[in-house]
């Protein structure tokens, strides 16, 4: 992110064993990053709990039920939750990274040819369907942060 943007963590800053690569986003519950892990050598993607609500108790538990529910979670359409940790008293979810681009990037104005269309939305389906059959609806799916395969879009 630019210099000034509101994301907290600059590239080349540490979290622990994380490095910070580049910041990918933000929303109301955190902050993601691509940061390497220098304990395995790979990159994943830190959520950052942000700095206001980190010191708020029921918001903390809500973060880390949001991981449990996920990490609960085993489909190979949906994000792997690696680890819940804290490094002095900033709280984050450590996740399998996920290159590609978002449905915000691939949908063009007008839509999508049906074969591309098919290729996004069964997956997607998929994956929202194997959640829902474990009981667990996701309440905020947003274009801009499903990340779809580059190569077979």
């Amino acid at each position: 992110m630019p210099a000034g943007d509101p994301m907290g963590l600059a590239s080349g800053a540490r979290l622990g064993a994380y490095e910070i690569v580049a910041a990918l986003g933000a929303g109301g519950m955190g902050e993601v990053y691509r940061a390497r892990d220098t304990r395995l050598g790979r990159d994943v993607a830190l959520k950052i709990l942000p700095d206001p609500l980190d010191g708020d108790h029921d918001r903390r538990q809500r973060f880390e039920r949001e991981a449990h529910v996920v990490a609960a979670l085993n489909h190979p359409n949906i994000v792997t939750i690696h680890s819940v940790e804290a490094v002095g008293g900033t709280y984050f979810l450590t996740m399998e990274m996920v290159d590609g681009r978002t449905l915000a990037d691939v949908i063009v104005p007008g839509g999508l040819p049906l074969d591309r269309f098919l290729k996004i939305a069964v997956p997607l389906a998929d994956a929202i369907g194997a959640a829902h059959q474990r009981g667990i609806t996701h309440r905020d799916v947003k274009r801009g942060q499903l990340p779809v395969g580059s190569s077979e879009i």
